[in-house]
């Protein structure tokens, strides 16, 4: 009982987790558009700017930031009689989990991998690739759907989806400032001399630093998120599957192939249950702060140890 207490917790704190991450960037975003405003003679535009920007970027991506994801990773929407041994397995966990049944989507590509998106369980699809249900036996299957079934019951797929595109948006809006900086510094610095603009010089340098740190810690904020749910779904998944060693022979099947998955870019890779950019989870093999997910052999030994437990 008290694990499902603890379950229902950290669910409840994923929901106000998102609630504050879009909150956090709408103000985020306001506070450097004035900066980056002021700096130029508006502080108030740029706020207006910035504001508008994550307001509109912050209910896009709630309501359709799935379907852009799935649009992204060349997704098709299927039905049971396309892969008939998918939806069962699918429709297994979703009552396993309590959940509806999720849309099912493939990915042409031979590359085993999989993810889930969408703003919450009612909305809720899972995207697997043709080389996952070519590659994988059904057990295996059944414990790659259980760890994605698991993203959707812990609500990390709002939160995955929307971390992603809001963490692109902010380094979108500094590279901008950064190159009309570039572009426009000639001018304006010959305007601030004669106007002897010293505090607007040293405006100037921090929103420079500004626009060069804030991708990067809030890109480490997204990596770091993402390992600590990793572990959370592989958990909830063996809860529903009773089978441990399912989901660490899909890990090892999948993180040892050696096909690229074309369809998968780093703006989109903290989705899947195996870092689908090979070079880079080749040379994971620590948690490092650039990871984006955990070190894989860890996960299989976590796993493995849980099947011993049994």
């Amino acid at each position: 009982m008290s694990k499902n207490i603890d379950m229902w917790a950290l669910i409840e704190k994923n929901k106000r987790n998102t609630f504050i991450l879009i909150t956090v960037f709408i103000v985020f975003m306001a506070a450097l558009g004035y900066i980056f405003g002021y700096v130029y003679g508006n502080g108030y535009y740029g706020l207006a700017i910035g504001f508008t920007v994550a307001l509109v970027t912050g209910i896009a991506v709630y309501y359709g930031g799935g379907s852009v994801v799935l649009g992204i990773s060349g997704a098709k929407k299927i039905d049971k009689k396309d892969s008939p041994q998918l939806f069962n397995v699918v429709e297994e966990m979703a009552v396993a989990s309590g959940l509806p049944m999720p849309e099912i989507y493939i990915i042409y590509d031979t590359a085993p991998n999989a993810f889930a998106t969408g703003r919450n369980p009612a909305h809720a699809k899972i995207a697997v690739t043709l080389g996952l249900l070519q590659k994988l036996n059904r057990d295996e299957l059944q414990g790659v759907v259980a760890h994605e079934m698991s993203h959707v019951k812990n609500y990390d797929i709002l939160y995955a989806t929307l971390v992603g595109v809001l963490v692109g948006s902010v380094a979108l809006l500094c590279d901008f400032f950064l190159r009309y900086t570039f572009f426009s510094g000639g001018r304006r610095s010959r305007r601030d001399s004669k106007g002897g603009g010293g505090a607007q010089a040293v405006l100037m340098i921090i929103a420079i630093v500004l626009a060069v740190l804030a991708p990067i810690f809030a890109k480490l904020l997204q990596l770091a998120v993402s390992r600590q749910r990793e572990y959370l779904a592989d958990a909830t998944g063996v809860q529903l599957t009773r089978n441990p060693l399912a989901l660490a022979g899909a890990l090892e099947k999948i993180s040892g192939d050696t096909e690229v998955l074309e369809a998968a870019n780093r703006a989109t890779q903290h989705l899947y249950i195996v870092n689908p950019i090979k070079s880079f989870e080749a040379r994971a093999k620590t948690t490092s702060l650039f990871s984006t997910h955990p070190p894989i052999q860890e996960r299989i030994s976590i796993l493995k140890a849980l099947a011993h437990q049994q």
